[in-house]
C-alpha cells in the first residue's frame, strides 16, 4: 500500500530533524577542534596553510592589490572566500581568516555526506555511521582547523553527489543546475574537481530520461565555467592558458628542475604498482587500519546492495590521485617507505568518502533491530586507534606538519624578531613571495610593504636592473635565490646593500636580511 501523505510528511520532518542534529554536532566538533589547534599554536604549521592565508591577504594588502594577486597554479576559490576575513589584521596574524572557510567546508561537507548516504541506503542508520567515521577522523579535524583546501573540496564533492542522487530520483532541471553549481565550485577549489566533471556529465546523461540533452547541456554549461575561466585567467595574465600546468611555478616545472639537479624520481612516477602502493599506504595512515579495512569491506557490501552510482563516484578521488602519482610531479612520502619522510600524506584522506560509504553499507547487513547498535559499533571500532590513545603523534597529518615545519618556524621567528622592531613603515622590502612571507605576518608588517614577484613587471625590472629600479631599504632572501643574487651584485657601487643578518640552522635554508647603506 502506498504511503499516506501524512506518513511521508512525518518521514520528511524526521529526516530534517536528524540533518539539523548532524549540522549542530558537526559545528560543535569543528569549533572545538579549531579552538584546540589554535591554542596549541598548530594552525599554520603546514607550509601550504601559510601560503593560502597570505595569498588571501595580498588580494587587498599588496603594493598593487586586486585581481592579479590571485596568481596561478593554486585555484582561486579558497583565497577568494578567505580574502574578506584576511583583511582583519588579527585574523590574518593568527590564521583564523583561513580556518573559518575550512571549518565551514568540514561542517557542510559532513552534512551533504549524511544526506547522500541516506539517499543511497534509504535509511538514517547508515547515514549516521558514515557521518561518524567522517566527523571523528582526527586528520580531517586537523586540516579543517587550518587554512587548508581539502575540507572545501569535500563540501563540493558531497554536494555534487547529493544533488546527482536527487537528480536520479527526480530528474528536474533544478537538481541538474545545483549539481552543476557544486561541480563548478569544486573546479575552482582543487584540480580533483576537474577530473570528476566528465563522469558527472555521463551520470546526468544516463539519468535524464526524456529531457536528456537539455539537462546535460545545463549541467555542463555551469560546471565547465570553472576550467574555462581558469584557462582564460592564465592566458590573459601569463600569456599561457596552461601556465598553471607547465609554467615556471607549476608542479611539473618544479619537479623537472629538481630532476635536472640530480634528485631521484618520485616513487610512483610512471610506475603504477608503486603509485598504488604509496597512495594506499597514505590512506591507511590517514584513515587508521580499522576504517581502512572495514571501509573497503563495506565498499564490497555497497556493491552487493547495488549502490553502484555512489560507489563509482567515491572511487573517483582515489583514482585521480593514483593517476597523478603515476603521470605527473605529484609525490606522496610516508615514513615507512622510501625515502622514509613525510610529504602530502593528507592525500590519503581522499579514500575517506569511499570508506565512509562503506561504513554505512556495513550497518545495512545487520538485522533491522540491531542496525543502530551496529552503527555505533562501526564508528567505535573505526575510531578506536585514536580514541584509546589520543596523542598528536598518531595523527599523520599533524606529524607531517610538525616535522616539515620545525626549521621553517624557527627561522621565521628569528627573522621576525630581528626585522620587526627595526622596520619603519614605508621603507619597503624586496623579496620573493612564498615561505618568507610568514616573516612579515609574524612581525606584524603589512604585505603592502613588500615588493615581490607578483608585482610584475616592476619587480622583474628591479631584479634585472636594481641600480635603476630598486628603491626598497630592506631585502629578505634565501641564499642563492633571485633576490639573493641581486643583492650580491649590489655590494659595491653607488647603490649598495649589506647583509645585516644571516639566519642558519642545520637542515634549513639560509635566510639573508639585507639593508641599503645610506
Amino acid at each position: 500500500m502506498p504511503a499516506s501523505p501524512n506518513s511521508r510528511s512525518l518521514r520528511r520532518s524526521s529526516l530534517w530533524l536528524h540533518a539539523l542534529a548532524a549540522f549542530l554536532l558537526l559545528g560543535a566538533l569543528s569549533a572545538a577542534a579549531a579552538t584546540y589547534v589554535h591554542h596549541q599554536g598548530w594552525t599554520l604549521w603546514y607550509g601550504d596553510a601559510e601560503a593560502h592565508l597570505n595569498i588571501a591577504r595580498r588580494l587587498a594588502d599588496a603594493r598593487e592589490p586586486g585581481y592579479e594577486q590571485i596568481g596561478t597554479v593554486w585555484l582561486p576559490l579558497p583565497h577568494l572566500i578567505a580574502a574578506p576575513l584576511a583583511r582583519t589584521d588579527i585574523w590574518w596574524h593568527d590564521g583564523r581568516a583561513g580556518v573559518l572557510p575550512a571549518a565551514a567546508g568540514f561542517v557542510l561537507g559532513g552534512l551533504f555526506l549524511f544526506l547522500s548516504s541516506r539517499l543511497v541506503f534509504k535509511g538514517l542508520t547508515p547515514a549516521w555511521a558514515a557521518l561518524g567515521v567522517y566527523a571523528l577522523n582526527p586528520n580531517l579535524l586537523y586540516l579543517q582547523s587550518a587554512p587548508m583546501t581539502e575540507p572545501l573540496l569535500f563540501v563540493c564533492f558531497f554536494g555534487t553527489l547529493w544533488l546527482l542522487l536527487r537528480y536520479r530520483e527526480n530528474p528536474h532541471w533544478l537538481n541538474a543546475a545545483g549539481a552543476g553549481l557544486f561541480a563548478l565550485l569544486g573546479t575552482l577549489t582543487r584540480y580533483d574537481g576537474w577530473f570528476i566533471l566528465p563522469f558527472c556529465t555521463f551520470w546526468v546523461l544516463l539519468a535524464a530520461k526524456k529531457r536528456v540533452w537539455k539537462h546535460v547541456f545545463l549541467f555542463s554549461l555551469i560546471a565547465a565555467a570553472g576550467p574555462l575561466w581558469w584557462f582564460a585567467h592564465n592566458q590573459v595574465l601569463y600569456s599561457n592558458a596552461l601556465e598553471f600546468y607547465n609554467g615556471h611555478w607549476s608542479a611539473k616545472a618544479i619537479y623537472q628542475r629538481a630532476l635536472d639537479g640530480g634528485m631521484a624520481r618520485y616513487p610512483g612516477d610512471h610506475d603504477f604498482p608503486k603509485a598504488f602502493q604509496y597512495f594506499m599506504a597514505a590512506a591507511r595512515l590517514c584513515l587508521g587500519s580499522a576504517l581502512f579495512w572495514l571501509g573497503l569491506t563495506g565498499a564490497l557490501a555497497a556493491a552487493w546492495l547495488r549502490a553502484w552510482w555512489a560507489l563509482a563516484f567515491c572511487l573517483l578521488l582515489p583514482v585521480f590521485y593514483i593517476l597523478s602519482l603515476y603521470s605527473s610531479g605529484t609525490p606522496i612520502f610516508v615514513p615507512h617507505l622510501w625515502p622514509n619522510s613525510y610529504y602530502n600524506t593528507r592525500y590519503g584522506l581522499n579514500l575517506l568518502p569511499l570508506a565512509a560509504l562503506g561504513a554505512g553499507a556495513l550497518t545495512m547487513l545487520a538485522p533491522k533491530r540491531f542496525r543502530w547498535s551496529s552503527a555505533v559499533l562501526v564508528v567505535v571500532v573505526c575510531t578506536s586507534f585514536w580514541a584509546f590513545k589520543p596523542l598528536p603523534e598518531r595523527v599523520i597529518c599533524w606529524k607531517e606538519s610538525q616535522v616539515n615545519s620545525e626549521t621553517r618556524r624557527w627561522w621565521t621567528q628569528q627573522a621576525a624578531d630581528y626585522l620587526g622592531p627595526r622596520y619603519k613603515p614605508g621603507a619597503g622590502i624586496f623579496m620573493m613571495f612564498g615561505d618568507l612571507t610568514g616573516i612579515l605576518r609574524s612581525a606584524g608588517i603589512p604585505l603592502r610593504e613588500s615588493f615581490h614577484e607578483s608585482d610584475r613587471p616592476p619587480w622583474m625590472a628591479a631584479a634585472a636592473h636594481p641600480e635603476l629600479f630598486l628603491r626598497e631599504e630592506w631585502a629578505i632572501a634565501f641564499s642563492g635565490d633571485a633576490v639573493s643574487r641581486t643583492m650580491n651584485r649590489l655590494k659595491r657601487g653607488p647603490l649598495r646593500y649589506e647583509c645585516v643578518r644571516m639566519i642558519s640552522k642545520k637542515g634549513s635554508p639560509v635566510v639573508e636580511i639585507w639593508r641599503r647603506l645610506k
